[in-house]
């Protein structure tokens, strides 16, 4: 501005008043311009909120702050590696990266997905509740049955679709304290009573009586795995998990049944941004534990969930 006044200043002295006056109007339209173009591009300079922040601010309208926690801190100096869990509510997830953020961002992004996932079997839950009425209708039947056992309310979750438009075929997958049956049927209804019927029949078979008496086994306290002196926990400490081409679903499954808590994968619908599967990997616990994994293929990223599940059991129970 002050070089403006100078310039304008020294028109007005050599070219007199009516060029000088000119030469002030086009600076100005000049110096508005330029103001108007920094005010418009100033807002492009806002970044996105990161995981953690979003997780933060769910935390605060839900009264359940994350805690997060450096669980491992390995690897070279030039390849760091860390973990780092966020629990929150009664949840509880893990991240990797080789730096801390990086891992806290991680942690938070999988419980973000959990948090989505949750909220999705409550709308679920929401929209089954008229049929809970009818107690000829088999969802019904399992939903009231659960409301009375104080087990958690069954997960339908639609599996394949094939057909053409006018003869559709649906697969449904209900899912139960562990139990898993699934059923078929020409609408997603037909299949869901489907596969609530044949939960039902498990359930009977089970308790060996047309009477359910079966009882899904007592959650693992995290807790308590530093107290577990079992077969496959004790070589799961002692052993690296590091080496190549590892079947690590099958370690965390033996481990499961040696502990006494269910496995259960989830498949992500959406890619990562490099375009690989993803899935998470629940641990009926308490806190429920929940890991990520990514790969390749969907069996890679089961595999690599599993590992990371692994990581964070031989953390707990090495903890002294």
């Amino acid at each position: 501005m002050i070089v403006f006044w100078a310039v304008f200043d020294l028109a007005d002295r050599i070219c007199g008043s009516r060029l000088s006056s000119m030469f002030a109007l086009c600076s100005i339209i000049i110096l508005t311009r330029c103001f108007r173009l920094r005010v418009t591009k100033a807002p492009q300079r806002c970044q996105e909120k990161t995981p953690v922040q979003i997780l933060h601010e769910h935390g605060i309208k839900t009264g359940s702050a994350p805690v997060y926690e450096l669980i491992q801190a390995d690897g070279d100096t030039h390849e760091p590696c860390f973990m780092f869990t966020v629990t929150i509510g009664d949840f509880t997830c893990n991240g990797r990266g080789s730096t801390k953020k990086a891992a806290k961002h991680e942690a938070a992004e999988a419980a973000l997905k959990l948090l989505k996932r949750d909220a999705q079997l409550n709308d679920q839950r929401d929209g089954l509740s008229p049929e809970a009425d009818d107690t000829s209708n088999p969802v019904g039947v399992l939903q009231e049955l659960a409301m009375q056992r104080v087990w958690c309310l069954p997960e339908y979750v639609v599996c394949m679709e094939t057909g053409p438009d006018h003869m559709k075929e649906f697969s449904v997958t209900c899912r139960l304290e562990g139990l898993e049956e699934s059923g078929s049927g020409s609408s997603k209804k037909l299949a869901r009573r489907a596969a609530a019927e044949r939960m039902l029949g498990k359930l009977q078979s089970l308790s060996g009586s047309p009477e359910i008496t079966w009882s899904p086994p007592s959650r693992v306290y995290v807790e308590s795995l530093r107290q577990s002196t079992g077969e496959k926990i004790s070589l799961l400490r002692r052993t690296p998990l590091s080496i190549p081409n590892t079947d690590y679903i099958q370690m965390l499954l033996e481990i499961s049944l040696e502990l006494g808590f269910q496995v259960t994968y989830v498949d992500i619908d959406e890619l990562t941004v490099n375009g690989q599967y993803q899935c998470l990997v629940e641990l009926s616990t308490r806190p429920v534990t929940v890991c990520h994994g990514t790969g390749m293929t969907s069996s890679n990223a089961h595999n690599t969930a599993a590992h990371n599940a692994l990581q964070y059991i031989k953390m707990v129970a090495s903890k002294h």
